[in-house]
């Protein structure tokens, strides 16, 4: 695999949600970042409804159904439709593609009748438990593999959140460990990223399919989550920022096996990786306040293509389901950047939402679309291996964070960060010596298997 070594766009004003340098076109004639934003509606089934691929199915039908009922009742025009996995339908391949098969027959019938234009992305779980079983030579990486395969006979877009290096992120964010983390994130994750993405570039090949992307959710939204809101004391903001920048190089690896975008919601990382790679990307924010709280609900609309709600459990609300609510509520959202295109004024647009959320944390602050860029030329000027490249990500985004008077922060943030940085400093160039003293260090860990990444 070739690592990144230019950007896709020559500067951070060329950015701008709605339109990615590389557009990709779904089987129904969707064209994602060709010019305008689209809402992703990601409805989850309730406890229960995954005791049988029966009662899964009618749960699935459903909350789909009434996504895009609302839409054509509201007037929006376009959707994607995103089933992310329960653990059965991942662990019994079948399922998987009997949802998939009824899901897309379902936005055909819709563009049938109503001339609404919609795509439908199935994201694979990742059953793999890294301090379980050895990631690549397992019954559920086989798993894993088979539902790409029967997802994608169906699918627009296939998608997953992969788990390598979970175990050792898990091992030093509660120990406040950036060593730790740049191994977990850039060496381990990377790894695995290589070695699965491979895979299934070829399988959505084989399919007629898109390779959607991926996301660091288990180890960089695990460290938002826990640095949490100006109350939590769980990590440090500034190490949940750092981590988000070396996510970064972790996610990249699934475009340099030949995924095409739009990449995956929950990965924050995205503006970095469209920076460097020009795909168009799904961004989730203020509208995803239903799954989880993020302190950059507004930024990350910057310079998505996909606007999504994250995650919300179908069920009852006044004004409708779920589904339908959520799907109408980001319909609304990607209605106002759309006409702010239409009208001329998409760059005042995006300044009131970058401005809004730019000194709220330091996590929405390394994520603006200047910021985002000048981490992805850290990452592409390092480029001689995935360490090297997180390591300049991670570096430049305490550089950033240090040197913007602006972005206030506690003694306690900046000590830590001034911490992080001395750390990294002080770890060794050349990617074969850190990993040497990474497995002297963690090797013992509980549950790490050095095998799981060809180490």
């Amino acid at each position: 695999m070739k690592l990144s070594s230019s950007m896709a766009y020559d500067t951070s004003a060329e950015m701008m949600f709605g339109f990615a340098r590389k557009p990709v076109e779904t089987k129904q004639g969707l064209t994602i970042g060709g010019g305008y934003v689209i809402p992703e509606i990601v409805p989850h089934p309730r406890p229960g409804s995954e005791k049988t691929i029966k009662t899964l199915l009618r749960e699935f039908e459903r909350a789909n159904y009434d996504a895009m009922e609302r839409c054509v009742m509201v007037g929006h025009p376009h959707l994607v439709v995103e089933n992310e996995h329960v653990y059965q339908m991942t662990a019994n391949p079948g399922w998987g593609g009997k949802i998939a098969a009824q899901s897309v027959r379902q936005t055909l019938e819709f563009k049938k009748k109503y001339g609404l234009k919609s795509a439908y992305r199935s994201t694979i779980a990742d059953i793999r438990k890294p301090d379980m079983v050895n990631l690549r030579d397992s019954e559920p990486t086989s798993k894993v593999l088979e539902s790409f395969n029967e997802c994608a006979k169906y699918a627009d877009i296939i998608s997953i959140e992969s788990l390598g290096g979970k175990e050792i992120s898990d091992y030093s964010l509660i120990r406040n460990d950036i060593t730790g983390l740049l191994f977990a994130q850039a060496v381990l994750g990377g790894r695995d990223m290589e070695w699965l993405w491979t895979q299934i570039v070829e399988i959505a090949k084989k399919h007629d399919c898109i390779a959607g992307g991926d996301t660091d959710c288990a180890q960089a939204n695990t460290a938002m989550f826990m640095a949490g809101g100006f109350l939590s004391k769980d990590i440090p903001h500034t190490l949940a920022a750092l981590s988000r920048a070396i996510s970064a190089g972790r996610t990249l690896v699934a475009y340099e096996c030949g995924a095409t975008g739009p990449g995956k919601d929950c990965a924050y990382e995205n503006p970095v990786i469209k920076a460097i790679t020009g795909v168009p990307i799904s961004a989730e924010g203020k509208t995803s306040a239903c799954a989880h709280p993020d302190l950059c609900g507004n930024v990350m609309g910057a310079v998505c293509d996909l606007w999504s709600n994250e995650a919300v459990e179908y069920n009852n609300m006044f004004g409708g389901s779920t589904s339908a609510v959520f799907a109408e509520m980001l319909g609304y959202d990607t209605a106002a950047m759309n006409s702010a295109i239409s009208l001329g004024y998409q760059k005042e647009f995006q300044a009131c939402l970058v401005n809004s959320d730019r000194y709220r944390d330091p996590q929405g602050f390394i994520l603006c679309p200047d910021n985002a860029w000048l981490i992805g030329k850290a990452i592409v000027d390092n480029n001689d291996s995935m360490y090297a490249r997180a390591r300049a990500a991670a570096n430049k985004c305490g550089e950033l964070m240090m040197n913007d008077p602006l972005l206030r922060m506690t003694v306690f943030e900046k000590e830590s960060l001034l911490s992080y940085m001395k750390e990294m400093q002080s770890l060794p160039d050349k990617e074969e010596d850190f990993i040497d003293l990474c497995l002297s260090r963690y090797g013992k860990v509980k549950g790490f298997r050095p095998a799981s990444y060809g180490l």
